[in-house]
């Protein structure tokens, strides 16, 4: 246990991205993190209703436990952002996290314990590493270059947002747009062509349904995060791997206690 500069106690976390996609100036090109412990002040976060509701409770959580004010949460990948969430729950609260779960075998709801250490980082292949958060790729069918990024935070939070405007036009249609948004954040060119109406033509009316494959396969072999999947053992006997469930009910059942 060592301590910031103000006194609190810090432990760090490793990041999966290992610090190498963040510009050389950021403090998270350590590739580690200063996390504080959680106090009665985050467990004021973690009981407010009005951030419950918002959706917000787990972010302004985060936000108050990264002990270096130079560090935004907006700022981290993914990957990065999991993996923190991940180490946080397990110095507030320790490793086991408690979870109620339907058998896949039987259909019962059974209650499991989940070690929260034994999740493994999916690090980053450094060898597809060139130039911080900037990677390209021929697509198979068309040959077209496809410049993309991986997606950070604050990214995340627009594609939310973006996605609130389509719901009434969703709820018409049936068909959501959850992948061509996602899509179009994560694009940074087509053939070197930057426009961004460009792009969203591309998403929209060109992107063959095999070089999509081809893309999201690549997009995903290169994420750096952190593994959410343990495994169950089955009333029955049988192996499965099944997501660790995320979300408010992550921290609020230690914070209920």
């Amino acid at each position: 246990m060592a301590e910031n500069q103000d006194g609190f106690p810090t432990e760090v976390i490793s990041l999966p991205s290992q610090g190498l996609l963040y510009p050389e100036d950021s403090p998270l090109r350590s590739g580690t993190i200063d996390v504080k412990y959680m106090t009665a002040k985050e467990e004021d976060i973690l009981t407010s209703v009005n951030l419950i509701n918002q959706g917000k409770v787990i972010d302004k959580l985060l936000e108050s436990v990264i002990a270096d004010p130079k560090i935004k949460l907006d700022d981290m990948l993914v990957g990065d952002k999991n993996a923190l969430m991940v180490g946080t729950r397990i110095l507030g609260y320790g490793k086991e996290y408690k979870i109620q779960l339907t058998d896949p075998d039987t259909g019962e709801r059974v209650e499991h314990s989940v070690d929260l250490t034994t999740l493994k980082h999916k690090e980053l292949d450094t060898s597809f590493v060139e130039n911080g958060n900037d990677f390209v790729i021929e697509l198979p069918n068309s040959k077209r270059t496809l410049r993309f990024k991986l997606l950070t935070h604050s990214d995340e939070q627009k594609i939310v947002e973006d996605l609130k405007g389509y719901e009434k036009i969703e709820q018409i249609t049936g068909v959501t747009s959850n992948l061509t948004t996602r899509l179009k954040y994560q694009i940074v060119s087509i053939d070197d062509n930057t426009d961004q109406k460009e792009i969203d033509k591309f998403v929209d009316n060109e992107f063959l349904a095999l070089d999509h494959r081809a893309f999201r396969e690549h997009y995903d072999k290169i994420s750096p995060d952190i593994e959410l999947k343990f495994d169950y053992t089955s009333q029955t006997g049988n192996h499965h791997s099944m997501d660790v469930p995320l979300g408010t009910e992550f921290f609020w059942p230690a914070a209920g206690e």
